[in-house]
């Protein structure tokens, strides 16, 4: 088959509307309303098509329960999915040849009928499996050929923002999804419900359909597998495109693109993306079995966060252009993004806000739409730099890579978050069940996180119960063990002091006026002590005392303790540094002097203590709760395993699923870091330039050599 043989547009004219509407290609590069509208049907394709892949996220939870699968077995058909999908993807390297219109729109077709009307009459977890196979096969396709239409109608020096917004296709039909599930959903949808949001996803991809039919056109092969850096080259590619070899071009595709920078980068992007396929497939599943949100709650969330992104996909797209670098971008939304998804992965075993979780989230979001928009642009700029006529078959690496990527993360996923399948598949019939037995069941109902904050703290709630006068003193005093243990650990050594001398700071305590006196006239006591008879001295002392009667009574005590107070002043004489600190901290000494007892015991069960301090000052009405209930907790503890089947088969696992869901969800976010990591270091194998006056100079460059190759031509 030959693509040069391609019908002009004037005989395609001449051929009648239904022709036109076959053919589809544009011989003469289409003027920028006209190309800026080919863009946007095409976005907007995307936006439907992307609609239909994610709208099972939004009701995932109820699917698994309705259909009677485990979650296990769910992602396992996700992951097939994309893996069926990833061949769909490299096939559609063939629309080099074949072009891209015709298959994007009949694939269209076909995928509206199968989410509208197939999918939600499916009734067990296999036919579910097999539609949306079908599904992901011809979205593999079509999902590659929409970029290439981008690619095609958009030069270099626009490409990014060209991108960011094919881009927003599928952040902004996860945000359809998020916000009709937000629109449609209150509460917690019943599980027989979730086939009306495929629904209406189908039927408003058949919408699509209908306009992409209309207006939808494509590129004559010799204008789209030429090299465009500014619309100004369009008259030079309209005269090459004459004389272009169009099947020497195509020959061996796949032959002259399988290279590192092709390869290794689809591999980068693909594992930057695994929070971004984690968030499609099971946030909602991650929100409501984690953090105990509502679908509705859940599906909000992901409002906030398609729509961030969305908008850090067209901004980014614009600066980079702007600039003319993609690189950077791609730096410092990489490294942003791995932030915020630390601080994400923290959150999994914390007890966040709803308002918490929301701005999290959006940063992330944020973080990965500077990163990615950059990236497609550069990517299909390193594509054409091998060989423009194989942007298709570029596209197909990196959509085979991707959805291999995803069909490996998703066999991973159940692997590591193995505690998803109680919680989804025995939770709402445990708690069904529950309702018909013992008071104590119905107090699991209606406190689970009490009891899952029972069984994590059970050691730290045991001896509080055990040692209830310690704990009240310890609430009491907290303040004072506080700044004994950071006494403690700061001035040891002069604890250590202070406690060996003790007498002796008591002596100079309990004669600090007598003590203030000979300090400040050491002279003169020390005259005194040598002629204690004399009248001379004894009346200068008395004077120094104060006079009168309060300077004899000072000079007589003096006199009186001397035995005592001379080997405490030559002490503190010879330890100043030790009496200050005594001096400085002697409320809290003496409280611990006087509080010798309980702060003996504190210190032997600091550990304790600790614990439970940080749950008073993380959870204290969990931890007030426990105590106002502790009859109920009790009698919950005595509950015999043999009292009912169902909870004896799955109450055990639903509670230990429950407490090491978070930590499991926080292992699989962290292996989503790494992915940022691997994306990161590969940014340096793609075409382009770091310096955006070098890129501005290679562009100054390329219109020269633009303008002279048209001159040669017009010759």
């Amino acid at each position: 088959m030959s693509i040069s043989a391609a019908r002009p547009l004037d005989e395609q004219a001449q051929g009648g509307f239904w022709t036109t509407l076959r053919t589809r290609q544009l011989e003469h590069y289409p003027d920028a309303a006209a190309r800026y509208g080919y863009l946007l049907l095409t976005v907007v394709v995307t936006v439907a098509l992307y609609y239909e892949l994610y709208v099972g996220s939004s009701v995932a939870t109820q699917q698994i329960a309705d259909l009677h699968v485990s979650f296990g077995f769910y992602v396992r058909l996700l992951a097939f999915g994309n893996l069926i999908g990833a061949f769909g993807s490299l096939f559609a390297g063939i629309t080099d040849r074949l072009g891209r219109c015709n298959i994007v729109v009949a694939g269209l077709a076909l995928t509206g009928v199968m989410v509208a009307f197939v999918i939600p009459a499916t009734t067990s977890g296999w036919a579910f499996g097999v539609a949306t196979w079908v599904v992901g096969l011809v979205e593999g396709i079509c999902l590659v050929a929409t970029p290439a239409l981008i690619r095609d109608f958009s030069p270099q020096v626009g490409r990014a923002a060209a991108m960011g917004f094919w881009t927003m296709g599928p952040v902004l039909g996860s945000l359809v999804v998020s916000v009709v599930a937000t629109a449609s959903i209150t509460g917690n949808l019943p599980a027989a419900d979730w086939g009306r949001e495929y629904l209406y996803s189908g039927v408003a991809g058949l919408v699509v359909f209908a306009a992409a039919f209309l207006f939808l056109r494509e590129l004559s092969p010799g204008i789209r597998d030429q090299l465009m850096v500014t619309s100004r080259d369009r008259a030079l590619v309209e005269a090459r495109a004459k004389g272009l070899d169009i099947e020497a071009s195509l020959k061996n595709p796949f032959g002259q693109l399988l290279k590192a920078e092709v390869v290794v980068s689809a591999i980068g992007v693909s594992v930057l993306l695994l929070v971004y396929y984690t968030a499609v497939g099971f946030a909602t599943v991650f929100y409501e079995t984690v953090f105990h949100f509502s679908a509705h709650q859940a599906n909000n969330i992901g409002d906030w966060n398609w729509g961030i992104n969305a908008l850090a996909l067209v901004v980014v797209g614009a600066l980079s252009d702007l600039f003319r670098v993609r690189k950077p971008f791609m730096v410092i939304g990489g490294v942003f993004a791995a932030v915020m998804l630390a601080i994400y992965a923290q959150l999994a075993t914390q007890s966040p806000t709803y308002g918490h979780v929301v701005l999290i989230v959006s940063l992330l979001s944020l973080g990965l739409g500077l990163a990615y928009t950059p990236w497609m642009a550069s990517f299909t700029e390193t594509v054409e730099a091998r060989n423009p006529a194989l942007t298709a078959t570029g596209l197909a690496i990196w959509g085979w890579i991707l959805r291999v990527v995803v069909f490996l993360s998703f066999i991973l996923l159940p692997v590591v978050i193995a505690s998803v399948t109680p919680l989804v598949n025995y939770g709402a019939k445990v708690q069904t069940y529950a309702t018909k037995y013992a008071p104590q069941l119905t107090f699991v109902q209606k406190h689970p996180k009490l009891v899952a904050f029972a069984q994590a703290n059970g050691t730290a709630l045991h001896f509080a119960a055990t040692h209830p006068k310690l704990v009240a003193e310890a609430t009491t005093y907290g303040s004072e063990l506080k700044q004994l243990a950071t006494l403690q650990a700061t001035h040891a050594s002069a604890l250590k002091a202070v406690e060996a001398n003790a007498g002796k700071l008591a002596t100079l305590q309990k004669f600090a006026p007598e003590v203030a006196v000979i300090e400040h006239h050491q002279a003169l006591f020390l005259k005194l002590q040598a002629n204690p008879t004399s009248p001379t001295l004894q009346a200068q002392a008395v004077a120094a005392a104060g006079g009168g009667a309060t300077g004899l009574k000072i000079l007589g005590t003096i006199v009186a303790n001397r035995s005592t107070l001379g080997p405490a002043l030559s002490w503190a004489a010879t330890h100043p540094g030790v009496v200050a600190f005594a001096e400085s901290h002697a409320a809290l000494l003496g409280f611990a002097a006087t509080h010798a007892s309980f702060v003996a015991q504190a210190t032997r069960y600091a550990s304790q203590l600790t614990a439970l301090a940080t749950l008073s000052a993380t959870h204290p009405a969990m931890l007030a709760a426990t105590s106002a209930h502790a009859s109920q907790l009790a009698a919950l503890a005595a509950v015999p395993p043999t009292a009912f089947s169902y909870l004896k088969a799955h109450g055990a696992a639903v509670a230990s699923a429950a407490k090491d869901s978070p930590g499991q969800w926080r292992t699989w976010y962290w292996i989503c870091f790494g992915g940022i990591v691997v994306f990161l270091l590969a940014i340096p194998l793609l075409k382009g330039r770091w310096s955006p006056a070098k890129a501005k100079a290679d562009e100054r460059a390329h219109e020269a050599m633009v303008e002279e190759e048209l001159a040669k031509l017009k010759g």
